[in-house]
């Protein structure tokens, strides 16, 4: 003879199975992300009126150059939608240049792009990974980002567009793919 206990556990977990079969089969199996294809362009200035980087730590302290290893850099770059500044800022590249080289022909990159303007303002991108400062094209890990891209996914090609390396100036081209939700 069944209890009185028995029979309100059966009848929970009658409730609670048909509960879970019904979210099974009534959720949509799977989400699929969208994938975004953007180009920007980083203009990095480590000399002049228009700075945009800056060394913080090296084998010489401040003074060293990005271009040995140890430095340390600090950067807030513009971002354009363009290779010229003046095509329009859509937002900043902001984070750490490490180089990690003994040679000192590659930086550890760590940036955030901040999108100011645009389709995606508010929005941001979390960057990082290798830079060998001697190769034509570079890819690098988007690892997270805010705002429209959140739970975001990717990787970009990095190339330089322009280099006056005695002034320490460069234009860095970014053709960026991501998934996302």
């Amino acid at each position: 003879m069944a209890t009185e206990m028995s029979l309100t556990s059966n009848y929970f977990f009658l409730i609670f199975t048909v509960t879970i079969i019904y979210v099974a089969y009534t959720f949509p199996k799977k989400l699929k992300p969208k994938q975004t294809n953007l180009t920007f362009y980083v203009h990095d200035h480590f000399t002049g009126e228009d700075t945009t980087a800056a060394t913080v730590a090296g084998k010489a302290g401040p003074a060293s150059s990005i271009l040995h290893f140890g430095t340390v850099a600090v950067v807030d770059d513009p971002v354009t939608v363009g290779p010229s500044i003046d095509s329009g800022v859509i937002g900043r590249a902001q984070g750490i240049y490490i180089n990690s080289q003994l040679d000192g022909k590659a930086v550890y990159m760590a940036f955030s792009v901040i999108f100011t303007d645009g389709e995606f303002k508010g929005s941001t991108l979390e960057i990082q990974g290798s830079d060998i400062l001697e190769k034509k094209e570079r890819e690098f890990s988007v690892v997270s980002g805010t705002g429209y891209f959140r739970f975001v996914k990717g990787y970009g090609i990095m190339e330089t567009v322009f280099m006056d390396l005695p002034k320490l100036k460069a234009t860095l081209k970014h053709n960026v793919t991501l998934k996302h939700y």
